[in-house]
């Protein structure tokens, strides 16, 4: 894809680049730490877009020609964002809960240019088989999913083995809506 203008990525996830990559966007990455904070009465379901929102935000003075590319993630189960756990015990937590059940992925994200911004998001419903103890220690000691938020990788292990089926995109799962990015990026 050939845009008249160079495009950022403000994300050092290896995921969303490689995504960004193998869906032939040339891209620069620049990152600024922003907090994650979110509006406590803030639905689950908005969350997402408010935090790429946000960390488009912290570079609104400085884009000049360029068009930034900021994401987020979340995992809702039911109406409670589940975050990137704090550690082992957290993430074990957090995939006893998803276990069995059906939860919602969320990947909000910002496109940003000097004067326009555009702001969408994409769902995708996954389904978790029932985990049992023993698969979720070895997932968490092995693959130490503590930058994921729901503490899981969809192409990883418990991924393979765990996630019967999916409603949506597999790659917004992974962090980005390809798709829909790549519709928007060709109506700019």
């Amino acid at each position: 894809m050939n845009l008249p203008y160079p495009i950022i990525l403000a994300s050092n996830s290896p995921r969303r680049q490689e995504l960004l990559r193998s869906a032939g966007i040339s891209f620069s990455v620049k990152v600024k730490e922003t907090d994650e904070v979110f509006p406590a009465a803030m639905p689950a379901g908005e969350v997402a877009r408010f935090l790429a929102e946000k960390k488009a935000d912290a570079f609104v003075d400085e884009l000049e020609d360029a068009l930034l590319i900021t994401a987020d993630t979340t995992v809702v189960l039911g109406e409670e964002v589940l975050n990137k756990p704090a550690d082992a015990k957290e993430a074990v937590s957090m995939l006893k809960r998803l276990s069995g059940t059906s939860h919602k992925v969320i990947t909000g994200v910002c496109l940003l240019q000097r004067k326009k911004k555009v702001i969408f998001d994409d769902i995708t419903v996954v389904y978790f088989r029932q985990l049992d103890e023993e698969e979720i220690d070895y997932y968490v000691s092995n693959y130490k999913p503590f930058d994921k938020a729901g503490s899981y990788g969809i192409q990883e292990w418990i991924g393979m083995v765990g996630i019967e089926k999916i409603e949506g995109s597999y790659y917004n799962v992974m962090g980005l809506p390809v798709e829909k990015l790549y519709k928007h990026l060709k109506q700019l």
